[in-house]
C-alpha cells in the first residue's frame, strides 16, 4: 500500500475514533441545562418532552389564573406547551424564616421560550437591568423576592431568585464552557454517575428541601423518617412503564437499617389508609404506587422503588390553577 494512502487511512481512523469517543462521553455527560447550574445543595432535572406525552392521556389541562394568561398573551410562551427541559438548583437559606424563605432557586429552562416578545415583557416588568458576560440580566420583583432573568441562547433562559446576583452570574459564566461534556457543579460531579441511564427526571443532593417542614419531609401528608438535608439520588425512567427510584445515602449502615424498617412500616400503613378511597385516576395512581412500592437496604443506602401512572402525576396538578411563582418561571415548588 502506498505510503500516502496508509497515512490517509490512519488519519481517517483516528478521526473516527475521536468522534466515537466524543459521542460516548456526551452520552454519559449530564444534560447541558444541568451543567450550567451554579453550586447548590440540590439539583432537579426534568425532560418534559416524553413526560408530556405520557401525562397528557386523559388529563384535562389545568386552569389558568388571569396573570398567567396575560403573560401567555404578551410573550406567546405557554409553559405547558413550550417548556422542554428544566434544570433547577436548590439553595438552602441560612435563615429559613427570613424574607427569602427556606430555599432559593436557580433554573435553566430550555424550549421555545426566547425572543423579542419576551424581552419586551421583561423590560416592561423589570425594576432594573444590567449587562453581564454579553447578556442582559433583568431583575423582576415577585412576591417579595427579586427574580433575575437572562436569555442565554436561542432556546435557553436562566432564572434565579437567589438574594444576590452571584448565581445568575455563575450560570452565565458556565455558559461559556457549556461544550465541555463534564463541566458543571461539584454536586453534579459527585452524584450524576449514580443516576440511572435514560432517566426522564432525576434529582441529586438535598432535593427534599422544598418538601421539608420543621426539618422533616412530608409527602401526600405523610411525614417520612428522613431529614430534609438527606443526600438523595432519585430518578424516574421508562422501562415499559414509569418507574420511580429514590435512594437515600445514610450516615452508616445501622441508620439505614432503621430508616428502611420505618419506611416499610409507613408504606404498609399508607396502603391501609388509601384502600377506602374512592375510584379516580389520582387515587388509583396513589394506590398503584403504594402497591408496587418496595423498600430495600444496601449497606448505608435505603432504596425505594415504585410505579408511577399518568393518573397520579396528572392528579397532582389537575385541580390546581396554573399560578407560577412569577409569570416568568414555572412554580419550582411543585
Amino acid at each position: 500500500m502506498h505510503r500516502r494512502t496508509r497515512r490517509t487511512l490512519f488519519i481517517v481512523a483516528a478521526v473516527l475514533i475521536l468522534l466515537a469517543a466524543a459521542v460516548f462521553l456526551r452520552s454519559k455527560a449530564p444534560p447541558e441545562a444541568a451543567r450550567l447550574l451554579p453550586e447548590s445543595d440540590g439539583i432537579l432535572y426534568i425532560n418534559f418532552k416524553p413526560l408530556r406525552g405520557f401525562m397528557s392521556k386523559g388529563i384535562k389541562p389545568p386552569r389558568r389564573v388571569p396573570e398567567y394568561q396575560q403573560f401567555v398573551d404578551a410573550t406567546g410562551i405557554d409553559w405547558e406547551r413550550d417548556l422542554d427541559e428544566a434544570a433547577i438548583a436548590l439553595h438552602r437559606m441560612k435563615d429559613p424564616n427570613g424574607p427569602n424563605g427556606p430555599v432559593a432557586y436557580s433554573m435553566v429552562l430550555v424550549g421555545k421560550l426566547t425572543g423579542a416578545r419576551l424581552n419586551g415583557w421583561l423590560e416592561a416588568h423589570a425594576t432594573s437591568q444590567e449587562t453581564y458576560a454579553g447578556h442582559t440580566v433583568y431583575s423582576v420583583p415577585s412576591e417579595g423576592r427579586m427574580v433575575r432573568v437572562a436569555q442565554i441562547g436561542y432556546d435557553m433562559v436562566a432564572v434565579s431568585n437567589y438574594p444576590t446576583t452571584e448565581m445568575i452570574h455563575s450560570m452565565l459564566d458556565r455558559h461559556r464552557t457549556a461544550a465541555l461534556p463534564f463541566a458543571g457543579s461539584t454536586l453534579l460531579a459527585q452524584h450524576y454517575h449514580e443516576v440511572p441511564l435514560l432517566s426522564l427526571a432525576w434529582g441529586v443532593g438535598q432535593i427534599a428541601l422544598p418538601f421539608g417542614e420543621r426539618g422533616a419531609i412530608s409527602v401526600f401528608g405523610l411525614e417520612l423518617p428522613l431529614k430534609a438535608d438527606s443526600t438523595i439520588v432519585a430518578s424516574v425512567r421508562w422501562t415499559g412503564s414509569l418507574r420511580l427510584r429514590v435512594e437515600e445515602i445514610a450516615k452508616d449502615e445501622q441508620i439505614a437499617g432503621e430508616q428502611a424498617a420505618q419506611l416499610g412500616t409507613l408504606v404498609t400503613v399508607a396502603r391501609g389508609f388509601t384502600a377506602p378511597l374512592g375510584e379516580n385516576k389520582a387515587n388509583d395512581g396513589l394506590k398503584e404506587l403504594l402497591k408496587t412500592a418496595e423498600v430495600t437496604q444496601k449497606r448505608n443506602r435505603v432504596v425505594v422503588t415504585a410505579a408511577l401512572t399518568p393518573g397520579l402525576l396528572g392528579g397532582l396538578m389537575a385541580d390546581e390553577p396554573v399560578a407560577p411563582e412569577t409569570p416568568m418561571t414555572p412554580d419550582a415548588s411543585k
